[in-house]
């Protein structure tokens, strides 16, 4: 009898710790690439990804927590269950699919070349940029992209962990310029006083396949009940104008519906 209630009492703790489990949801953000997400001076977490994710709790009756991770390490990180999604600018593409799901998308931002203004640099093409040296986040859509469309055209991408150490070789004079995502490009960068001299070159990159159908919360193939739990929570905050009032406070000028 004491062995079964012993049994009663683990299967109780078990069942608790299961809701509990469901109850919190955790998020995967690489926090050094603001307007999305970063650290203010009081070292906590903010941003439009940080604010959007406690929106999407909020609409989904769940509470968060958040695990930092670099940006090429988010979905190892994912499958090996360090955290329960990607809340950190990740696009929606056949690449990625290929090894986790994703939600449906939750809003769209065009990438586009940081260059020195005067420098030369007219266009964010292969032509435009043959000899010069661009630099790109580790991982990201625009790595992937600036090695398909100009890497092989005699184009130098060079590859960091850290958008923060792209913009300071490129203030060092290392690199002639980055593709970045428009927002993170203007608030992160352009901006500040370190941005002074620099600008946008050209028009937005295009390859939908490459850059994607928009950015939504990478989930483990196999979470299906949290993907239709996650999606019904966007269908609320864009219905309720929540995304709609981030967005202009991130991301004024852009329609994060269309990304342009």
């Amino acid at each position: 009898m004491k062995k079964l209630s012993a049994l009663f009492v683990a299967v109780g703790l078990f069942s608790s710790a299961s809701v509990l489990a469901q109850e919190t949801l955790r998020y995967g953000v690489e926090s050094q690439y603001p307007p999305f997400e970063s650290r203010n001076a009081q070292g906590e977490l903010e941003g439009f990804d940080i604010e959007l994710g406690n929106a999407i709790c909020k609409a989904a009756a769940l509470s968060c927590s958040w695990v930092e991770s670099s940006f090429d390490a988010l979905i190892p990180a994912l499958a090996a269950k360090k955290f329960d999604a990607i809340n950190s600018a990740m696009n929606i593409t056949e690449a990625r699919e290929k090894s986790i799901a994703f939600t449906k998308p939750v809003y769209r931002i065009p990438s586009m070349l940081v260059g020195k203004a005067g420098s030369g640099l007219k266009q964010a093409t292969a032509e435009g940029l043959q000899g010069k040296n661009i630099g790109v986040l580790q991982g990201s859509i625009q790595e992937t992209y600036a090695k398909k469309h100009w890497e092989p055209k005699g184009v130098t991408v060079t590859s960091y962990q850290d958008q923060n150490q792209v913009y300071n070789d490129m203030i060092a004079g290392r690199l002639d310029g980055t593709l970045v995502m428009s927002a993170a490009g203007q608030s992160g960068f352009l901006d500040k006083p370190q941005g002074k001299g620099f600008a946008f070159i050209g028009k937005p990159v295009e390859d939908d396949k490459i850059l994607g159908s928009g950015i939504g919360f990478g989930l483990r193939k196999d979470d299906s009940a949290l993907k239709q739990q996650l999606d019904t929570a966007i269908d609320k905050v864009q219905a309720d104008g929540t995304l709609t009032a981030l967005a202009k406070k991130y991301f004024p000028g852009i329609d994060v519906a269309t990304g342009k």
